[in-house]
């Protein structure tokens, strides 16, 4: 071989090794535009990786990562019935506390008519419809980005397009951006407002997942950066403009601070940042002040037969709502109603039972102490000294706690609707 073709050899090789570091490289030095995560605190966290304390954090989010890399995609089509009207690509769930009163007959498939048990999950929410599926791609993409992001291992990048491209992109499997047909009862409902919960508990962990992913993830590419731009304007719309999203927003529990967070989120993320804004603001006097009393509980939540869980659930739409909050000029911590009411305050009424003190004094089902775990960390990061005492004292969840690689609150107990 002579020296030309040495050198070209060489200058072939170092093209593929340049190649193959490219995504990796963008990730580390580009600060992922995110939504409800801090991309900058992100950035410095990934730069300090060797720290020990975060070893394990890193070990359990790749442990997570690694069960996914064999599952999936999923995808709306594959369910056995579609949603009322025909149409495959509809998204379909079904109400989780509304049982048959009747056993199923050939004139009565469902065993119809269909009552409320509060707090008891009907099994059959699980098989037939989407909702079990959409919470293993939206947890999986998370899951996956957070993975890639951090160790920088393209197999995490590559599953994780494969999984939001299926989902959401694709045409043979891509679901509508829409939620006519979520949490339906059968034999009385084709779909209610009330079903939008099953995305804005957490689809902005998906727009999240996406913002890490467009720095640079190998797979993931300018088309498929597009194409989620267009599903999330697409979604906007509807959540904004549809009579089931003006009924969800008007709804005065965590259903509609929920509402709040996904509206924000998208709003955020697809560059309408004065929605967002507004959206944060009007969170003040239009949920906090009502929801909240003066000695920090909700309430509403606390008629359910889940109280510990609705508490600790809708204090996960109104920290990461705040969080969004900190990238529109909206500090929605140093809110104080007229009566003191507060997000600190609503997360230190938690505390004793957070922290196992006492028990918790109200109704529920199944009482999981790990439950409160990430609000009380959202709360000690905004300064709340309380919170801040009480997190060496607070349960992990199952998996580990990884509030150090996405300080954000999830929501930690599997109870959802």
């Amino acid at each position: 071989m002579n020296a030309r073709s040495r050198w070209l050899v060489l200058l072939t090789a170092l093209a593929a090794f340049a190649s193959g570091l490219t995504a990796p490289v963008a990730a580390r030095t580009a600060v992922p535009d995110t939504t409800v995560l801090d991309g900058a605190r992100l950035q410095h966290t990934r730069k300090h990786l060797g720290d020990p304390r975060l070893r394990a954090a890193v070990r359990a989010l790749t442990t997570r990562a690694d069960a996914w890399l064999d599952q999936g995609p999923w995808t709306v089509v594959d369910k056995p019935r579609p949603a009322p009207g025909g149409d495959v690509h509809d998204y379909l769930s079904q109400a989780p506390y509304w049982w048959p009163s009747q056993s199923p007959t050939s004139d009565n498939p469902w065993g119809c008519p269909y009552v409320q048990r509060d707090g008891e999950r009907n099994p059959e929410v699980d098989s037939g419809t989407d909702r079990e599926d959409v919470e293993k791609t939206f947890d999986s993409a998370y899951d996956l980005s957070l993975a890639w992001y951090y160790t920088g291992r393209k197999q995490y990048a590559e599953k994780a397009g494969q999984v939001l491209r299926t989902w959401f992109l694709d045409p043979a499997t891509r679901m509508n951006p829409h939620l006519e047909h979520a949490q339906f009862i059968p034999c009385k409902y084709d779909g209610r407002a009330i079903g939008i919960i099953d995305f804005s508990q957490s689809y902005t962990s998906v727009i999240d997942a996406i913002a890490l992913l467009n720095t640079g993830a190998p797979g993931w590419s300018r088309k498929d950066r597009t194409g989620m731009a267009r599903w999330n304007t697409d979604f906007l719309h509807w959540l904004r403009d549809s009579d089931f999203g003006r009924q969800e927003g008007a709804a005065a529990n965590n259903h509609g601070t929920f509402y709040d967070l996904l509206l924000a989120g998208l709003a955020c993320a697809t560059g309408d940042r004065a929605l967002a804004r507004r959206t944060v603001l009007s969170a003040r006097s239009r949920r906090i002040a009502p929801q909240i009393a003066a000695d920090g509980s909700q309430p509403q939540e606390l008629t359910r037969t889940r109280s510990w869980h609705y508490s600790t659930f809708d204090l996960v739409a109104y920290t990461r709502l705040a969080a969004i909050g900190r990238h529109v000029g909206v500090d929605l911590w140093a809110y104080q109603g007229p009566e003191g009411q507060s997000l600190s305050r609503a997360v230190d009424y938690l505390l004793p039972a957070a922290t196992g003190a006492a028990p918790w004094p109200h109704p529920e089902l199944e009482f999981l102490r790990y439950a409160a775990t990430d609000v009380v960390h959202a709360a000690a990061d905004a300064g709340d000294a309380p919170a801040r005492r009480a997190v060496p004292r607070l349960e992990a969840p199952p998996g580990g706690d990884l509030w150090a690689l996405r300080p954000a609150a999830e929501q930690l107990d599997s109870i959802a609707g």
